[in-house]
């Protein structure tokens, strides 16, 4: 029998979260609004889900929660600063304590020796500037955008090496009325969503030139959302869809990030469509610089995808997962004329209708290392779950050890292959709120105790998979039983 193998030395074995699903505090010592504040309220309104404005209660708990972190042998943590807390206005004065709140965790976690990882946004753009300009509508938030990642590389950058610009560039294009507040005019102008993307890639450019220049030893990277997209049969036709959806889908964002450079095929594709965008004079230089600053890829890996030739007439869609979270209807993502989305037969889903596919992370992290030859870390992964709290305090998540144990298998594989993969970092390291779905749909290996309707005390309880995540650690991924 062949040994089982631990994973690289230096290895970073840690969880993720994001400020606005955890932190709450939403109107507390300075912090003004972002959109998610906004966005979420609604999405209370609509379908009685928890909003922003207590989350998870970490602005209060981050001393324990960072604590339960050591306790399981945290090696590194990827969270993201909240905009509006720093700069409640986007630019300008700062926000003292909002300020100090980032000093704090990030010196907690560096006394228990974590390695912070952060996120310079996580979806959560001020308020401020979706009233001043439409957010990512405009130009001029390239240049606040540059303003905000100065800001707090200087004011961090003594503490923190990574650094990722934008989560999920990808999920915010695919589902830009959902991730932002954006006009009735834009929501139905479907090259808005593509504009608004090349606003991102200058964002990130200049942020990853910001890194470069102003943090000692500085990495930057960005954190996208990732999927291998299956032909759904071996017909040309199906086979020629699934090259069409990844380049589309994934290759379009990485190019830009690697490369500096938009995807031919992509480009042509959107001029047929009508959506191509304007690219100013100097802008491809901007991105090529950034480029050069851009030194590793976050993954965020929860499913694979399968596609087929599309039929011909149908409309444009995105996807839409369900939201009762008992299996069931998936609306599938169509391109016309590119490639229409269908089910996988041959795997088995969540509950939440998402395909488990661990074979599906060795398949991404081996192609894009391939392509790219860059560094990689895993900043999302997980199984969002109705977790139950017994009357002992302990809750019994087989499945998510199931899933986890399964996909760091496939990154052991991945790491054989000739993969240079630095970190894992799965979602979450504690409860937080789904934007989908609420607090009812559970991701940490550690359950707060707060319900859609009821805040409770937000009562930390050690999940079972806490305690088999740090044999995980201690063993640097060698046993995993």
């Amino acid at each position: 029998m062949q040994e089982v193998k631990a994973f690289p030395k230096g290895f970073m074995w840690g969880a993720a979260t994001s400020a606005y699903q955890c932190e709450g505090a939403a109107l507390e010592d300075g912090k003004k609004e972002n959109q998610q504040d906004v966005i979420n309220r609604q999405i209370h309104d609509e379908y009685g889900y928890a909003d922003c404005s207590v989350a998870t209660d970490h602005y209060h708990h981050y001393k324990e929660d960072v604590a339960l972190m050591a306790e399981m042998g945290f090696t590194s943590y990827r969270f993201s600063i909240n905009w509006s807390r720093v700069l409640p206005d986007g630019v300008g004065e700062p926000n003292p304590k909002g300020v100090e709140f980032y000093h704090n965790l990030i010196d907690e976690l560096k006394a228990h020796g974590i390695e912070p990882i952060v996120t310079m946004w996580h979806y959560d753009l001020p308020m401020a500037l979706v009233n001043k300009y439409d957010g990512w509508g405009s130009r001029q938030i390239v240049d606040d955008f540059e303003y905000y990642a100065r800001f707090i590389c200087k004011e961090y950058g003594s503490k923190v090496k990574y650094w990722l610009t934008i989560n999920e560039q990808s999920i915010v294009v695919n589902y830009i009325d959902r991730k932002n507040l954006i006009t009735k005019e834009d929501q139905f102008n479907p090259k808005f969503r593509y504009q608004a993307n090349h606003y991102m890639n200058l964002a990130h450019a200049k942020a990853a030139i910001a890194v470069h220049e102003l943090v000692p030893g500085g990495q930057c990277g960005a954190a996208l959302d990732m999927a291998p997209y299956y032909p759904a049969s071996s017909s040309p036709e199906d086979v020629l869809a699934a090259k069409n959806a990844s380049n589309f889908k994934n290759y379009f964002y990485m190019d830009a990030y690697f490369k500096g450079t938009y995807t031919p095929s992509v480009m042509a594709y959107l001029k047929r469509q009508g959506l191509d965008f304007v690219i100013e004079d100097g802008d491809m230089d901007i991105m090529k610089k950034g480029a050069e600053c851009f030194d590793f890829l976050g993954i965020n890996y929860y499913q694979s995808a399968c596609v087929k030739s599309p039929t011909p007439g149908l409309a444009r869609r995105s996807k839409q997962n369900n939201k009762i979270g008992k299996g069931g209807h998936v609306t599938y993502e169509v391109q016309p004329d590119l490639f229409e989305g269908c089910k996988n037969e041959y795997l088995k889903d969540t509950d939440f209708s998402m395909p488990i596919d661990p074979m599906g992370l060795r398949y991404v992290l081996e192609d894009i290392y391939d392509r790219y030859h860059k560094p990689m870390m895993i900043c999302e992964n997980g199984f969002g779950a109705y977790d139950k709290l017994e009357e002992d305090g302990s809750i019994h998540d087989p499945y998510r050890i199931e899933y986890i144990r399964a996909h760091i298998k496939a990154m052991r594989e991945a790491i054989e292959n000739g993969v240079e993969l630095i970190a894992y970092n799965p979602w979450s390291a504690f409860d937080l709120l789904s934007t989908s779905n609420g607090i009812a749909k559970r991701y940490g290996f550690v359950y707060v105790d707060r319900t859609d309707d009821d805040v409770k005390e937000c009562k930390r309880y050690k999940k079972d998979s806490f305690y088999w995540y740090k044999n995980v650690i201690a063993t640097n991924g060698k046993n995993l039983e």
